[in-house]
């Protein structure tokens, strides 16, 4: 039978600063952001995401429908695009290298809960996506994955482990289907 454990010790110590700086983020989000939809405002996003501490390219394309939860904790390369209503739960690191594309509705998740503590105590591990990387629909990336270049990640697959390069890679749990071949 299980101990009854008190869960209120368990809380991640987030600083003031981070905690402060995410409620002006959801309300500038709320404000700023997400109202400008149009193509005509991608740099305007940027801009807002820039003066939030993210370390963003220029030339990448963000969406206003995206969930960012510390823009701070988010690095994007060139020609990177992150699709309509991902969720980027960045308590910890995310970098997305140049030319790396996240589908629509796909979920990455730089943090867990340790499950082997009666504690289920937070952490936060980077997620690390390189060159050329195509994350599909519905995909989920958890906390600690790195992305090798040119790997595709298949439509609703669930990345808990480190995809080799130019791999496509599929299912729950995400396993090796075939090389990745871009044929010129």
């Amino acid at each position: 039978m299980s101990e009854l454990h008190n869960m209120t010790d368990t809380r991640h110590k987030f600083s003031l600063y981070n905690k402060v700086g995410r409620v002006v983020w959801a309300i500038i989000c709320l404000l700023l952001f997400k109202p400008f939809s149009l193509r005509i405002f991608r740099k305007w996003r940027i801009l807002i995401l820039k003066i939030f501490g993210a370390k963003i390219s220029w030339k990448s394309t963000v969406h206003s429908s995206v969930r960012i939860w510390a823009p701070w904790n988010l690095a994007v390369g060139d020609y990177s695009c992150i699709g309509q209503r991902v969720n980027c739960y960045n308590q910890g690191k995310i970098v997305l290298k140049d030319n790396v594309t996240i589908s629509q509705d796909s979920s990455l998740c730089a943090s867990s809960h340790d499950y082997t503590s009666n504690k289920h105590s937070l952490f936060t591990a980077p997620i690390k996506i390189n060159n050329t990387v195509w994350i599909a629909a519905e995909a989920f990336i958890g906390p600690g994955v790195t992305i090798g270049e040119g790997a595709l990640v298949g439509a609703r697959a669930a990345v808990f482990k480190n995809v080799e390069p130019w791999s496509v890679v599929g299912g729950n749990p995400a396993n090796f289907i075939k090389k990745r071949k871009i044929e010129k």
